[in-house]
């Protein structure tokens, strides 16, 4: 593969027609399950400048969900040495490792992994007979990371939103959280990437802006320090919206700065509940004609779903928090949704894709 290929055949499929099946946006955004759609999502990396010894991480869709996602086939091309798919030990995070021989002229992969995706929504209004989570995986989401303390600040904040709101139920503390999320925070698009997620620095700021990454791991930490099992769900966004949100689908075929984390809390009776307050935030920032006012039909509508429902135009990478990458001693990631790469022990900046030489593509697929 020649970087003029790569870099041609990028633009072109840039320039394809947008996806099929995008409605009018009014003030309507319902999603619940219905058909299956499928993805084909298409990652192609090259290192720039190599040199020295040169690897590389590529985040794979490994989120099974029967109801909602369910992964397929992941295959690749390219002149690696070695390729290898690891998992993460503590959350099931997948990837693809990928080293070169030392001083590889043009080192390139490019990976399609196939991931059939649909919406999702609880009725919350009806609980039911759900399987209680574990006590490993009870203890997994309740408990802090290094991004995300649950002690602390974010503690005493997450008390006083629950008693401020006299959230008695956990339903009623994860709505009261959500509804204080979207309320109290707001979307800054100068923000590198999706954010960064430093909960207890946003708080202890009182700056609490940023994007998905940031406003959404403020929710799950406040929900776990409320005693609610909580989880950033890590992703990319790869269709347009069915409901006609531009804010909340991809514009093109080429989704390399579509990366997008949700999040989810888990509910007795209920299970893991979809929730996205960035989402809300987002349409509030950016859905046309832009700086909609809380009480804008449209925001009025998303806020609504987005408390027990997503759209299947989005497929999730993992769950994952404080990420060690395996064959590097770089520090571990506070979570996995961009490709990394390291070039003679030195990493590559993930948010600067021209520079780094990738670009992911998006492009719903018949299913075989």
């Amino acid at each position: 593969m020649h970087r003029r290929e790569f870099l041609q055949g990028t633009a072109t499929l840039a320039l394809m027609a947008m996806l099929p099946g995008v409605a009018r946006a009014d003030a309507v955004f319902a999603p619940k399950p219905g058909a299956w759609r499928t993805v084909d999502l298409v990652t192609k990396l090259e290192i720039d400048r190599p040199e020295g010894k040169m690897q590389a991480w590529i985040p794979l869709p490994s989120v099974n969900e029967s109801e909602w996602e369910r992964p397929g086939e992941t295959r690749w091309t390219g002149n690696a040495a070695k390729v290898e798919r690891v998992r993460d030990a503590k959350y099931g995070a997948e990837m693809l490792h990928v080293t070169w021989k030392d001083d590889e002229f043009m080192p390139a992969i490019e990976v399609t992994s196939r991931v059939m995706t649909r919406d999702r929504a609880i009725d919350l209004s009806k609980p039911g007979k759900v399987a209680a989570l574990s006590a490993a995986e009870r203890k997994l989401n309740l408990e802090g990371t290094d991004l995300i303390p649950v002690d602390g600040i974010v503690k005493q904040t997450s008390d006083k939103i629950v008693a401020e709101a006299k959230a008695a139920s956990d339903i009623d503390k994860a709505r009261a959280l959500y509804n204080w999320v979207i309320e109290n925070t707001q979307r800054v698009a100068a923000t590198r990437g999706c954010g960064v997620g430093d909960v207890a620095a946003m708080l202890k700021s009182g700056n609490l802006g940023g994007k998905c990454a940031d406003l959404n791991a403020l929710y799950v930490g406040l929900a776990r320090a409320a005693g609610l099992p909580a989880r950033d769900v890590y992703g990319i966004r790869v269709l347009p919206s069915q409901f006609g949100y531009k804010s909340l689908g991809a514009g093109s075929v080429n989704v390399t700065k579509a990366q997008h984390c949700r999040a989810e809390v888990f509910l007795d009776g209920f299970g893991w509940v979809p929730v996205d307050p960035a989402d809300v935030r987002k349409v509030m920032l950016e859905e046309p004609p832009a700086n909609l006012p809380i009480n804008d039909p449209k925001v009025v509508a998303a806020r609504q779903a987005l408390f027990g429902a997503w759209e299947g135009n989005w497929v999730a990478y993992n769950t994952a928090h404080d990420v060690a990458l395996p064959g590097t001693k770089q520090p571990k990631l506070g979570f996995l949704m961009y490709p990394q790469a390291e070039r003679a022990s030195l990493m590559l900046d993930c948010l600067d894709p021209d520079k780094f030489r990738y670009a992911i593509l998006a492009k719903e697929a018949t299913a075989t």
